[in-house]
């Protein structure tokens, strides 16, 4: 009997993108364990919890911790998920071969800050058997710190058994989604404040929704400024929902919004194209990738993004038609498991060289 090959991530497991990261890799047959600086239950996961880091420099205190855990597990693969952190722990603990995985404000944001954070990315980087990044923007990003392995563009992908297209006529009312965080990159003030404008030009009556998931710290603002601007009634503030939730509630609205200050790939965008919606979100690179310029505004313009949701809830035949060519689009560039199998023969080849 072959004894499952073992693989070591580095990442934070209460995000379901580690979490989905994990789930595919056991079914492709690796053993899977995580160190994790915010610990969560992976099913069929070893969690191995580091000291809790609630400021930047505590990731530097935590290197003697991780590098003992990973000593301890032995893995075959080390591979960690954002540079800026759990890269630069992995980077210290010396077992090869090592898998980075960039995930956007690591590479695109943080390292901008100092000459300092931008000497020890790429210290980090440079410490790689293999980088990858969700977008052409992240790749061309790690490669201006020359590594000396390569870079490949890997996307999260879509689980396109979970989330399919919703007939256009079951969708009830003008129902809007946004799935990002509610942590500051992401604008989600921006998109309540261009609700409002929408709300004002549409008739009293109009049935008009907006549903905000994902959870974060901006909660307490975010409630506030809904009952500022007298939306109680039509803004749900959902939280984190697990995949199934999040199917439901994209199942039953007209479109998404994604508008963050900066951003690689996203699932949240990827998702919302696979079951079927039009996608009002930031002009950046990424996006333009995957979406129609048409739909891209500049961010923190709520005017602009009242404009664009105003077009496509007043014109049915545009969003079901934007909704029906993303959705092919996904089926066609967008599979999950393409994804991860890419990812698995990745891991492979790292093994047989």
């Amino acid at each position: 009997m072959t004894t499952a090959k073992h693989l070591c991530l580095l990442g934070d497991a209460t995000s379901p993108h580690v979490q989905r990261w994990a789930r595919e890799m056991r079914q492709r047959g690796w053993r899977v364990s995580l160190v994790t600086a915010r610990p969560a239950p992976v099913d069929g996961v070893d969690v191995r919890a580091l000291r809790p880091v609630r400021r930047s420099l505590d990731w530097l205190l935590r290197v003697r911790e991780a590098r003992r855990h990973v000593a301890n597990l032995s893995p075959d693969i080390v591979h960690a998920h954002y540079v800026t952190s759990y890269g630069y722990l992995a980077a210290r603990c010396g077992q090869r071969p090592l898998v980075m995985t960039a995930w956007g404000s690591d590479l695109l944001v943080t390292p901008h800050r100092s000459p300092a954070l931008r000497w020890l990315t790429g210290y980090t980087l440079r410490r790689a058997d293999l980088i990858t990044g969700d977008s052409a923007s992240l790749v061309d990003a790690a490669q201006s710190y020359r590594p000396a392995c390569p870079v490949e563009e890997i996307h999260w992908g879509v689980d396109l058994q979970r989330f399919q297209p919703t007939p256009w006529s079951q969708k009830p009312g003008l129902q809007l989604v946004s799935l990002r965080a509610w942590e500051p990159n992401y604008h989600i003030d921006t998109i309540v404040e261009a609700f409002a404008l929408l709300r004002a030009r549409l008739p009293a009556d109009a049935p008009l929704r907006l549903h905000l998931l994902g959870g974060g710290s901006l909660e307490p603002a975010l409630r506030a400024q809904v009952q500022r601007s007298g939306l109680q009634g039509c803004v749900l503030l959902h939280g984190r929902l697990d995949d199934a939730g999040m199917a439901r509630v994209l199942g039953e609205s007209r479109v998404s919004i994604s508008v963050p200050g900066s951003d690689a790939t996203s699932v949240a965008v990827l998702e919302s194209m696979a079951c079927g919606l039009p996608v009002v979100a930031t002009r950046l690179q990424a996006n333009a990738h995957w979406l129609d310029a048409q739909w891209l505004v500049e961010p923190r313009n709520a005017g602009a993004l009242a404009d664009q949701l105003q077009k496509l809830l007043t014109n049915d035949a545009l969003a079901q038609a934007t909704g029906e060519r993303n959705a092919a689009r996904i089926a066609r560039d967008g599979d999950r498991a393409v994804q991860m199998d890419r990812m698995h023969a990745l891991y492979q080849s790292l093994l047989n060289r």
